[in-house]
């Protein structure tokens, strides 16, 4: 009988070591994207490891990318549970509601996740679009500048940091933001027409018609710029504008073909 416990016994870490895959190595699936293998074995793992709080955080970051959103806020809720202290849990989920376009649930979140974490560059830099998108503008400088200090070279700062001043009606500040957002993107076509874009919706429209015409300059057959334009031309009383929404809208652009009432 002792024996058979014996072997029992052995057959049964045997096991566990069998089903309890290795972390560093699902690191390593999850790292090269691998998302559904990295998944299958973190299942497998948690089995055994209910506790493990980076699993959990890693099972969510896989849930996310494959778009099994419920299952990831789930986790996420999970680690809470386990520890309320957990500052990526609270900005995962903050990150989750954003993308849901549910601002207000995502500012709760991710100042949760500031309070505890001041110095995460990524937290500070989401808080920052959150209290843009709930209307609070100051705060939103405030926050992008914080995470500025910590990564200056990054470009959407400036970009989300122009928007902000754009709100408050700071045509200069706006404006300064906005160019180092183009000096900073590495594509400067993107660059180009990001500010143009952001300059349309500020309502700086002369300033957005430049960046517009300098990306078609150097793409011609970019039709999305062609539409912004005839849009900012079309708002400012220049029939030409209605001809090139129209022609942006022959060659495919949805935008054009949702902004036609603006030539009634």
């Amino acid at each position: 009988m002792k024996r058979l416990l014996h072997i029992l016994t052995i057959s049964i870490v045997v096991l566990f070591s069998a089903c309890s895959s290795d972390i560093q190595s699902i690191e390593a699936l999850y790292e090269n994207q691998e998302y559904e293998e990295a998944l299958d074995e973190l299942n497998s793992y948690l089995f055994f490891h209910v506790t493990d709080l980076k699993a959990y955080h890693m099972r969510a970051r896989c849930y996310e990318e494959l778009g099994e959103i419920g299952k990831s806020i789930k986790d996420y809720e999970r680690i809470i549970a386990l520890d309320e202290d957990y500052a990526q849990a609270y900005a995962g989920l903050g990150k989750l509601y954003f993308e849901m376009k549910d601002y207000e649930r995502a500012e709760t979140y991710v100042l949760r996740a500031a309070s505890m974490e001041p110095e995460d560059f990524d937290i500070l830099f989401l808080l920052g679009r959150t209290r843009l998108m709930t209307g609070k503008y100051e705060s939103a400088e405030s926050f992008l500048k914080k995470a500025k200090e910590i990564n200056p070279k990054f470009a959407k700062i400036y970009y989300y940091e122009g928007m902000s001043r754009a709100m408050r009606g700071d045509v200069l500040g706006c404006a300064a933001s906005f160019n180092s957002y183009v000096r900073y993107e590495p594509d400067q076509i993107v660059g180009r027409y990001n500010r143009g874009f952001a300059y349309m919706k500020a309502g700086y429209l002369l300033y957005a018609l430049e960046d517009f015409e300098e990306v078609l300059k150097k793409k011609p057959n970019h039709v999305e710029a062609l539409a912004k334009k005839g849009y900012v031309l079309a708002m400012m009383g220049n029939p030409e504008g209605c001809q090139i929404l129209q022609e942006a809208a022959n060659k495919g652009s949805i935008y054009a073909q949702d902004q036609r009432e603006v030539c009634i």
